[in-house]
């Protein structure tokens, strides 16, 4: 709301003195409602921010008048700036299925309710209810995982950079850990394989080639200082062309014969075949565990579809060992975690794919997105200004997930007559709820495959409100 300016601009000093008291504006009924709402000491830290602001523009020349109608309307928007959340909902139309940005996989229903019930109350997260006596947080995805995988033990921290840092330290510290060259990776947030080796305390040995690496490379490698093989997911790159790998059966051969340990970093968490999804050359963890490896570690809010997590199974020995690490107690999860993750384990347990918001995304076909996609652009086009068409396109699951890997998809393709795109991309950035999608050829790109189809209402709204606006 903008204070009207005069044919004659007042003096700042007079200005300045009509200028209503803290306490005058406080006795407003808009701001003794507003007050009922946030506290008392909030109404008046937004009330001396919009005055001093005021005195700044007057003594500026910025305005020419004052009211104190003007003032309530601010002090009530400086209030609701200062009590809205920073973190927020978006509508994520970017395609990209697990957006790091955008928090990877959003969880399931039955994994929000259950996260839910945990907060809400007390839990038995460390209490043995058959005992009666203390027990042990691990139990509640021990059991889950471990028939889904067939893993012997589950260890859950906060994240997988802490899982294989946690690995590496309990089970290498000191000694050699001996990786391929081509799999020193680095993913985003700068996480570097060679960096979390040198930060456990294990020392890295590198053999065979960026390209081929093969099994008589780690052989030739062991020494009496070696006490880890590591197998390294590569995450968000491939090697194409003349290249070999060893199997992970050959490696587990190996490990075993010089009594060492087999640890795979799997990345992204598969925990079924997701060939159906789109998904291709990304094993389930269980193929791994069954090849012989020791420790597997991967996330759980990438392709598992679940919060963010780090996971560690495999056999019973070296998997209590890092129990006992005094870091696992600074790494492991609460129980807001350990209940959204138990519950979308179950999930899988009972096939239940399709229940899995990031795995349902995978699924969806081209022609499926197609009718939505038409529907949208109907509504979109039909306020002035406005032109949006159907094009063909590609979604891609995101995460470090599945490189070189694309979806077959439909997109809407927005134009303006009078706005580009990246105005566009900006106007509806920042709506409530944010709308983010791409800017491509001066078009401003819809993918509706990481759209709920009870947002799509939300989208068509907020263009008519650009077009009142404009």
């Amino acid at each position: 709301m903008d204070i009207p300016e005069s044919n004659h601009e007042p003096a700042a000093s007079s200005l300045l003195r009509q200028i209503p008291a803290v306490d005058e504006l406080l006795n407003r009924p808009a701001l003794r409602e507003l007050e009922g709402r946030v506290g008392h000491r909030l109404v008046v830290e937004a009330t001396r921010t919009v005055l001093q602001g005021l005195r700044e523009e007057i003594s500026r020349g910025s305005l020419s008048q004052v009211s104190a109608e003007w003032l309530e309307a601010k002090i009530l928007e400086e209030a609701e700036a200062v009590t809205a959340f920073s973190l927020q909902p978006v509508i994520n139309a970017t395609g990209v299925i697990l957006h790091t940005n955008l928090g990877r996989a959003p969880l399931a229903p039955e994994a929000l309710a259950h996260l839910v019930q945990a907060a809400a109350g007390y839990s038995n997260l460390e209490y043995d209810l058959e005992r009666g006596e203390r027990g042990r947080r691990d139990v509640h995805t021990d059991g889950l995982f471990g028939r889904l995988l067939g893993s012997e033990r589950v260890l859950v921290v906060n994240n997988n950079a802490a899982a294989v840092f946690l690995a590496l330290n309990t089970l290498a510290e000191g000694a050699e850990v001996i990786v391929s060259r081509g799999e020193l990776i680095e993913i985003g947030g700068s996480f570097r394989i060679p960096d979390v080796c040198a930060k456990s305390g294990a020392v890295l040995r590198e053999v065979g080639t960026t390209n081929r690496t093969r099994a008589g490379d780690y052989a030739a490698a062991i020494s009496e200082r070696t006490r880890v093989l590591l197998r390294v997911h590569p995450s968000n790159f491939r090697i194409v062309g003349f290249t070999e790998r060893p199997t992970l059966p050959e490696l587990a051969e190996l490990a075993h014969k010089h009594n060492l340990l087999l640890m795979e970093d799997l990345g992204s968490g598969c925990l079924v075949d997701l060939t159906s999804c789109g998904v291709r050359d990304e094993l389930p963890a269980a193929m791994s565990l069954q090849a012989g490896a020791d420790v597997v570690t991967f996330s759980g809010d990438k392709l598992l579809g679940g919060p963010q997590a780090g996971i560690l199974v495999g056999k019973s020995e070296p998997l209590e060992r890092i129990r006992r690490n005094p870091l696992f107690r600074a790494l492991r999860v609460d129980k807001l975690t350990i209940a959204a993750l138990e519950a979308t384990v179950s999930l899988y347990l009972q096939g239940r794919l399709d229940s899995i918001p990031a795995l349902r995304m995978m699924r969806l076909g081209k022609q499926e997105i197609a009718l939505r996609a038409v529907r949208l652009a109907g509504r979109i086009s039909a306020h002035t200004g406005f032109s949006a068409v159907l094009r063909d396109g590609d979604s891609v699951i995101g995460g470090g997930s599945t490189p070189g890997q694309t979806l077959e998809t439909c997109l809407v393709a927005v134009r303006h007559s009078r706005h580009s795109a990246a105005e566009l991309e900006e106007m509806l950035r920042r709506q409530k709820p944010a709308i983010l999608g791409r800017v491509e050829q001066n078009e401003f790109i819809i993918d509706l495959r990481t759209v709920g189809e009870d947002q799509e209402d939300k989208i068509a709204q907020a263009f008519e409100r650009l077009t009142i606006c404009d």
